[in-house]
């Protein structure tokens, strides 16, 4: 974490630190868009030669068709070229990780227009409609089917294109006996009976602890405690009731999820540690999600496509063929609504992570500081930038509230302002 700080006005500290706010999977995101990039054009180059040569002009509709896709990609693939090549460019104040939702911004658009083109020429065909060459139009939606399934292969392939990095845990620990084992959303904990997995749960309900047998017998209830150890010092002892197939705590688990874990089971121990990061959308590349959308979306019209034409063809329902169009349309037009929002939320700075603004609050303020003002955004694909004014009676300076701070580490830029009151 960087951090520039102010110890009070009219006299600050000069910044020193990097403002490249690049996703940690930049270059292979690249890399994949090149490559489905390289496949699309093949196959666009290949109807459309084909389709000349041989008089099929729905063989040179589809070429076209899958150039508006090759155009989009094409978008993403530059933008994470100008990202990198210009990274460390000064006149871009916090750096150019927001390219790749600038592009993905762009591609929702287009993905908008298309679906409105479809739509359109769907609903002219159900007023007018117009004979459906079978022979060729099934193998051709087939075929582009395939390419698209390889493409959204190789783009959801990357860590960037799902939510890979979206977990509520980064989790670290050590065990007093048997051992631990982690992985981003529980621990596993080897006793001498067997495998425990502890977890914080909290989908839909307030967060409470949950101990459960992977292997071997549970413990019994009675036999079992958890005491946090937060980074102020403070301490909370929680009991377990037996939940069935789990242990769970009654109490609830307060925020901020940031502390030491001690599982005491009879006469062990074990510790583990929770960190708590961003959450939500903070880490996905919305470039490299853009992309797969547009393939995503041009593979479920295929499939609705193929859906069509084999009914119209075995049932002489040449309706069914634009009607296909229709859903497909409003597949993508639903798609393309929720990454305007994602993305145009991001360009225009809003709060990416209530939760953790939250988190950062009570942090603070729980030992007795207030917080006068509080700025979160994103700055790039796992990337957060924070300002935060900080009212104080104590004899505390700015590096106080960056070690607290440091736990998370998706802050990548601070600034920091100290005033007494």
């Amino acid at each position: 974490m960087s951090a520039t700080v102010h110890e009070h006005p009219g006299e600050i500290r000069p910044p020193r630190h990097s403002h490249v706010f690049l996703g940690e999977a930049h270059a292979e995101n690249a890399r994949r868009t090149w490559m489905v990039i390289w496949l699309c054009g093949a196959m666009m180059i290949a109807e459309i030669v084909g389709g000349l040569l041989f008089g099929s002009i729905a063989l040179v509709a589809d070429g076209m068709h899958m150039s508006t896709h090759a155009g989009a990609l094409l978008l993403s693939a530059l933008a994470y070229t100008y990202a990198h090549k210009h990274a460390e460019d000064p006149r871009f104040t916090f750096g150019t990780g927001k390219l790749g939702d600038l592009a993905g911004f762009t591609s929702a658009v287009i993905l908008a227009m298309i679906a409105l083109l479809i739509g359109y020429e769907a609903i002219s065909r159900i007023l007018r409609p117009v004979p459906i060459h079978f022979a060729e139009a099934i193998p051709i939606a087939c075929v582009g089917l395939v390419v698209n399934v390889v493409s959204a292969w190789l783009l959801m392939g990357s860590d960037g294109g799902g939510d890979g990095h979206h977990g509520h845990w980064r989790s670290h620990g050590h065990s007093h006996g048997q051992g631990a084992m982690h992985d981003n959303a529980t621990h596993r904990i080897r006793t001498q009976t067997g495998t425990l997995v502890l977890s914080v749960f909290e989908d839909g309900v307030p967060p409470r602890f949950r101990l459960q047998a992977e292997t071997g017998p549970g413990p019994a209830a009675h036999s079992v405690t958890i005491e946090t150890e937060r980074p102020n010092g403070a301490r909370q002892l929680f009991t377990m009731t037996d939940g069935g197939p789990w242990l769970e705590s009654p109490e609830a688990i307060p925020e901020p999820h940031e502390f030491i874990a001690h599982l005491r089971i009879g006469d062990d121990t074990h510790t583990v540690t929770f960190e708590e990061h961003a959450h939500g959308t903070a880490h996905r590349d919305n470039n490299i999600r853009a992309a797969a959308i547009h393939v995503i979306a041009d593979a479920a019209v295929s499939v609705l496509v193929i859906a069509g034409l084999l009914l119209a063809r075995a049932f002489g329902w040449l309706w069914m063929d634009p009607l296909a169009g229709i859903m497909g349309a409003c597949v993508i037009a639903s798609w393309s609504r929720g990454l305007i929002w994602d993305t145009g939320a991001i360009l225009l700075d809003m709060n990416p992570d209530r939760r953790m603004a939250d988190n950062l609050r009570q942090m603070i303020e729980s030992d007795g500081d207030t917080i006068a003002d509080l700025h979160l955004w994103r700055l790039g694909p796992g990337h957060l930038g924070a300002i935060v004014s900080v009212g104080t009676r104590e004899s505390r300076g700015p590096d106080h509230y960056r070690a607290m701070l440091a736990r998370f580490p998706s802050l990548s830029h601070l600034t920091i302002e100290v005033q007494r009151v």
